[in-house]
């Protein structure tokens, strides 16, 4: 049995969050989606016969995908959409076979390796064959994020209870100090040359350098994380009582009423993160005004602010949360990402964006590490942690699902990205109203009532 509290296995905890963060940063918010831009602008411009420079503003880029004509933007949505969608069905099957088998860690390298590999498989993105191209961003997303499910689970057999909210801000901090280095190395490296090709083609190195920076640094948390920590001894048909396991853990679950209630408030306020992190670059490079001297410069510095301020408020709202109780803590940090959203309707500046950009920084970090260490206190005592990470990994999932999908149709409906950035306060203010209902003490219900 593992002894809680060991520093040696909590450093290598928390190196992963310093391995997979550049994947959110590089390819999800900074790099990939200005690459994915240009060069969805490129073929676009190149198939009207008119050059880049002399595409307005305003104009809607179309790619052909399958044979269908999508937006751009519309189609990097749905792309996400979808791979959440197969991250939420197989999380829950498989954490129930982790926990019977005590084979987390396994799991956690398989996804890693899957996420890291497809990463660098983007260095040979092109939009002739852009359904290739979005297979690797569709199978980098599951690699990425069902990582996490069997990588958060270990926080509650590694550490105290009282220890959960350091740890977890811990680790965001440090994910967003690497991959803020991680960044710098790769904007120094397509900043380096004034040539528009030769940029694109450092972005492509930046991509390899992502997966290889992924693998490599996760190898310490490999070495650390023990192995089976309650020496389970799987028998033959495991896939099979794996889930019959899962089904015990989820009937446990629906006896908890804080635990489930608090589970119902994530999902909305997180749906409402997620959206916007994955979204805003998009959002940026279209409705912003940036000038023409920056480039995407401009826009890269915003994102290196973002990370900035997001290791800090990580800190900042762990200590906060010691003050106060995490409840309080998050009713905080999401009054502010309702702002926000309501904020990003009427920016139209690169000032305002990264006055907003500072905002979401202080916010980003804190409410991710409070969200997380909270759902880990919750938890009643048991050795199935994957199997309950996996609820909350399915909650965040469908609830990205439900927020990129949304977010694309209202782009869609309205014709305006603008609308699908303020709509998204709503996920927000059903998640703080909802926080309010969520008990001080667990309160364990009996069948009877689990029925009702």
């Amino acid at each position: 049995m593992l002894k809680k509290g060991d520093k040696k296995v909590i450093r290598g905890w928390v190196f992963y969050d310093w391995a997979n963060s550049v994947y959110n940063l590089v390819i999800s918010s900074a790099i990939f989606p200005i690459f994915y831009d240009i060069q969805t602008k490129k073929a676009y411009a190149e198939s009207h016969g008119v050059a880049l420079a002399d595409l307005p503003k305003d104009e809607k880029i179309l790619v052909d995908f399958m044979g269908f004509q999508l937006s751009s933007s519309v189609l990097f949505s749905f792309i996400l959409s979808a791979s959440f969608l197969v991250v939420s069905f197989l999380s829950p099957l498989l954490s129930g076979v982790a926990d019977y088998t005590g084979s987390k860690k396994k799991f956690l390298k398989f996804f890693c390796y899957l996420g890291a590999i497809s990463c660098m498989t983007l260095f040979f993105f092109d939009t002739d064959r852009i359904e290739l191209g979005m297979l690797s961003v569709f199978f980098g997303s599951i690699g990425y994020w069902n990582s996490l499910v069997f990588y958060n689970a270990f926080l509650p057999e590694i550490a105290e209870v009282k220890d959960h909210d350091r740890i977890s801000a811990r680790g965001f901090t440090m994910g967003y100090i690497g991959s803020m280095i991680l960044l710098v190395i790769c904007l120094s490296m397509i900043m380096s040359t004034d040539d528009g090709a030769q940029k694109l083609e450092y972005m492509r190195y930046a991509f390899v350098l992502v997966g290889l920076w992924w693998i490599g640094f996760s190898q310490f948390t490999y070495r650390a994380l023990p192995n089976n920590v309650y020496g389970k001894k799987p028998e033959k048909g495991y896939l099979w009582r794996g889930f019959r396991e899962l089904k015990l853990v989820f009937k446990e679950f629906r006896r908890t009423k804080r635990l489930k209630r608090y589970l119902v408030a994530f999902f909305f306020f997180n749906t409402g993160v997620q959206t916007v992190m994955l979204m805003a670059t998009i959002f940026a490079n279209k409705e912003i005004k940036w000038p023409a001297e920056s480039g995407s410069s401009g826009l890269i510095i915003a994102i290196l602010l973002i990370q900035i301020l997001g290791a800090f408020g990580a800190f900042l709202m762990s200590r906060i949360s010691e003050k106060i109780g995490n409840i309080r803590s998050l009713f905080i940090s999401i009054s502010i990402w309702i702002v926000i959203c309501l904020g990003a309707f009427q920016i139209e500046t690169p000032v305002q964006f990264y006055l907003l950009a500072g905002c979401v920084g202080l916010v980003m970090g804190g409410v991710q590490a409070i969200a997380r260490s909270t759902y880990s206190k919750f938890l009643p005592e048991t050795t199935d942690h994957a199997s309950y990470f996996s609820f909350y990994d399915v909650t965040e999932k469908i609830g990205i699902v439900l927020g990129t999908l949304f977010f694309g149709l209202m782009e869609f409906w309205t014709g305006s990205i603008r609308y699908s950035v303020v709509s998204v306060a709503a996920f927000f203010i059903i998640g703080l109203i909802l926080l309010f209902f969520v008990p001080k003490n667990e309160i364990v219900l009996t069948s009877d009532e689990t029925m009702d």
